[in-house]
């Protein structure tokens, strides 16, 4: 540390004096992930697991080898290496982006800050960064010896020492991080478990077979055996975990299975029972989100459960309370699910008074006093006063400035709340019609805030059009789907004209997906909205191509197997950018199978069973270039 003081030219990022900290961080810079931080669907019964691997058996010909790990109870990171050397640490952040926490993670021991053997020029490595049960411990006993208040649990005092403004307190807390994922264009390796074995090699933590906390599995019986191993052997562990997550070994099955919006279809995490708590149910009361849907939530008496104070927790639906028979003041049995958010599992009947009401639903909006009402086949209950209840109001305005939706700068959601409460806007279209001088009247409103959020509004008129029909907000058109209607139909106006049978007609729009869209545009007042919207400049239609790009226009393509000169997703974008459309199965309507190396017979069989044209990726090239 003297040296590089007296010398600050000789100064490296990765010098083992950053092991020790010093650097303060006032704010944590938020960066995009390279490759997105998915979510794994999570499953808290066998049964689901079951499930899953059958599903996968279908969507998949030929066998599939799995892996099973342990699910480490911590901060998810994602660690940036460029020739050998540490250079970011982001956290998961929402998924695409997160905070940048090098500084801190640059003091843990087990985090490499340059690597050794054969790495790859550039990769990222995920993993996860949590706090022995050693080192909390031995922090409570520090904080009671001190007289300050004790860390409620090892992963919240993990996730809170990494966003540490000073790296010394970091590097004082003893945190540690097992690696699960390599990520990378030209990774040594084509499946998972060779994967974690070289990151073994090149200096990484991660689980090995020989400590038994991963394993390879051909078949449910051999995860379920894994599985029930690990929900005894856990409580032995120097760390906590929560599960175990299961994951298909070889990368093209992967791709071949492929995702949803939000998670890899071939991975799931299995969660372990948690911990329960009895406490006294006082009240039930009602959330109303942004689609109308009506949340009954328990108001409990505080109770502590793994180092938090619950005192509300959700109870789902109508059918969920009629079927745990739920009475004012029934002691109650609450968990967290994934230990994250609490729930009512179970009532002690036992002690139930002989007085005692059964809770009854309710009719009408809480918020608005709008009729409520149940479709066939749906579990909740939604107010149907769509366009004047104001949670539904508030909501869809938040929803449509998200990020992901229009991306309004200079706008939030307690704007949007603001703006509602003082007469700004009603509705989405008036967020196009503020009045400036109005803004300067609200609180926390100075002349620079009013120009970003003018800036900003100015700027959405770009947004493309598929996700302008995301933001709009109709029910279960979700951002996958908003991306396939716009791809489909070209435009709003057509979109509005769609039949029940051309929109079913779209790869994977269900009846559920058409009857609501065809429900939002019978609506008046939303098609005043989309007008006024149309008025005021924003994307209404999928931008037109130059001349030549629509080659493919029409033309329905399945993309299978493993390729040399493009990756899947690499084929499937240059589909989309000639105009054709990519379809996860093949049917009588597939004008293309483009075959890779180990497709699936079946795939094969299919194809030629119906007389679609099989080619191969240097065909489909030469179909583009002609």
């Amino acid at each position: 540390i003297a040296l590089e003081k007296e010398h600050p030219e000789f100064n490296d990022p990765n010098s083992p004096s950053k092991r020790v900290g010093g650097e303060v961080t006032k704010s944590f810079e938020t960066v995009p992930h390279q490759y997105p931080m998915l979510s794994l669907s999570n499953s808290y019964s066998k049964e689901d697991l079951v499930d899953f691997e059958s599903r996968l058996s279908k969507l998949f010909d030929g066998e599939i080898t799995y892996t099973c790990e342990l699910k480490y109870d911590g901060v998810a990171i994602s660690l940036r290496y460029e020739e050998g050397k540490l250079v970011r640490a982001v956290t998961r952040g929402d998924g695409t982006q997160g905070d940048d926490v090098t500084t801190n993670v640059r003091t843990i021991p087990s985090v490499p800050l340059s690597l050794r053997g054969d790495f790859p020029s550039f990769f990222e490595i995920r993993g996860e960064i949590f706090m022995p049960k050693s080192a909390f411990e031995r922090l409570n006993e520090e904080r009671a010896e001190a007289g300050e208040a004790l860390m409620a649990n090892p992963r919240n005092t993990a996730s809170g020492t990494l966003k540490m403004q000073d790296s010394k307190v970091v590097a004082s807390r003893g945190l540690d991080c097992f690696m699960y994922s390599v990520m990378g264009e030209d990774l040594p390796f084509d499946n998972h478990w060779d994967g974690l074995h070289k990151a073994r090699e090149w200096g990484f933590k991660a689980p090995q077979a020989k400590d038994k906390f991963i394993a390879k599995c051909k078949n449910i019986d051999e995860i379920l055996e894994f599985i029930n191993h690990w929900d005894e052997a856990r409580h032995d562990l120097p760390f906590e975990i929560d599960g175990v997550v299961v994951k298909v070994n070889y990368f093209n099955v992967q791709e071949e299975v492929g995702y949803t919006a939000k998670s890899p279809r071939w991975a799931i995490a299995y969660k372990f029972a948690t911990e329960q708590a009895e406490t006294t149910l006082e009240d039930v009361v009602y959330q109303v989100g942004r689609t109308g849907a009506v949340t009954p939530v328990a108001v409990l008496t505080p109770v502590s459960l793994l180092g938090t104070t619950v005192k509300r927790a959700s109870l789902h639906n109508q059918d969920f309370i009629e079927n745990l028979d739920l009475h004012l003041g029934d002691q109650v049995y609450v968990e967290k699910g994934g230990e994250i958010i609490p729930k009512v599992v179970g009532v002690n009947k036992k002690v139930r008074k002989s007085d005692a009401q059964p809770i009854e639903y309710i009719q009408q909006c809480p918020k608005c006093n709008g009729v409520l009402e149940r479709k066939e086949g749906e579990a909740a209950h939604y107010c149907t006063n769509e366009n004047n209840c104001p949670p539904q109001v508030v909501g869809k305005m938040q929803h449509f400035i998200s990020r992901k939706a229009m991306d309004i700068d200079g706008m939030g959601d307690e704007t949007m709340t603001l703006f509602y409460k003082n007469g700004l806007a009603k509705n989405v279209a008036d967020l196009y019609e503020l009045d400036v001088l109005q803004l300067f009247n609200l609180e926390r409103m100075g002349e620079k805030s009013i120009n970003k959020l003018l800036a900003g509004v100015k700027a959405s008129k770009e947004i493309p059009f598929e996700r302008v029909l995301y933001a709009i907000g109709i029910r279960f058109v979700g951002q996958t789907v908003a991306k396939k209607l716009a791809k489909a139909f070209g435009s709003i106006d057509k979109l509005m004209e769609a039949s029940f049978e051309e929109l079913i007609a779209v790869d994977e729009i269900g009846e559920k997906i058409a009857e609501s869209i065809i429900s939002y545009f019978k609506d008046e007042q939303n098609q005043e909205i989309i007008q006024r919207l149309k008025d005021h400049g924003l994307q209404f239609e999928v931008e037109k191509k130059e001349e030549g790009e629509q080659k493919l226009e029409g033309k329905k393509f399945v993309v299978s197997g493993v390729f040399q000169s493009l990756s899947r997703d690499e084929l499937k974008q240059k589909i989309e950018y000639y105009g054709g459309q990519n379809v996860g199965s093949i049917s009588g309507k597939t004008d293309y199978l483009i075959a890779g190396e180990n497709m699936g017979p079946s795939k094969r069989t299919k194809a030629e069973k119906l007389g679609v044209p099989i080619i191969s990726e240097e065909e489909f090239i030469k179909m583009i270039e002609n």
